[in-house]
């Protein structure tokens, strides 16, 4: 069994690789392509934000690539240097992806604030997950010791999971948001549009496949804690 969940691992590591390479390969392609608008990410950011009325979120500039995210604890849309100086789809999608949640926020959007509820939690179980399973597992293999040890963490493991799983509709539900908003706005006109939805449809294949991932590999730790207990 646990060279069974090795394999597992292996496959989603894979998969996982290569969604992220494509995910980077069509962020380059759109990267190429200008926006009518000629608007730069910064720059739509604050006109999306705007125009759904929040006025106390910042658009900051934060290093790396593909490093864009919201901030709802100190209110930061942080954008990467490619997106926040950029003036192409690519940089118009996840600009407008970003504050997207910060509309979520505004609007206090339930998924959201269950995503958010469940951060410290997650922060904890995420760090003891997998040395109470692995030390679970050791104590069953050595004389079939008791179970309890590696139910807790299939316990610790869970909440993990279901973050995964509970981040997807917050992830789809930004980029429907951003792309309603791209295309009432004009921003994007409909041959850009339809690149920017490619653009957001690989970034969200990522959360997708690391949901599955979690899924996979606690229906493992669950096979293990039934075959031996």
């Amino acid at each position: 069994m646990t060279f069974g969940i090795l394999i597992v691992s292996g496959i989603f590591m894979v998969i996982g690789m290569a969604v992220q390479a494509r995910l980077k390969s069509r962020f380059a392609a759109y990267s190429k392509v200008a926006t009518s608008s000629g608007l730069s990410g910064k720059e739509i950011a604050e006109k999306m934000l705007n125009e759904n009325g929040i006025y106390d979120v910042k658009v900051v500039s934060v290093q790396g690539f593909l490093t864009d995210h919201y901030n709802p604890a100190n209110k930061t849309v942080n954008l990467s240097p490619d997106v926040y100086n950029g003036r192409n789809v690519s940089a118009a999608a996840v600009a407008a992806h970003e504050c997207g949640h910060a509309v979520q926020h505004a609007t206090a959007y339930s998924m959201l604030k269950l995503r958010s509820a469940l951060v410290p939690i997650v922060n904890i179980s995420t760090s003891l997950s997998q040395w109470v399973i692995l030390i679970g597992i050791g104590l069953m293999g050595i004389g079939g010791g008791n179970p309890t040890v590696l139910l807790v963490g299939i316990v610790l493991f869970a909440m993990s999971t279901l973050f995964s799983v509970i981040t997807l509709p917050v992830e789809f539900d930004a980029s429907a948001r951003a792309l309603k908003w791209l295309d009432k706005a004009q921003i994007t006109l409909p041959q850009e549009h339809e690149k920017a939805k490619d653009a957001l449809k690989w970034a969200a294949l990522t959360y997708v496949v690391a949901a599955l991932a979690s899924i996979a590999m606690l229906l493992q730790y669950i096979m293990i804690y039934n075959d031996r207990r």
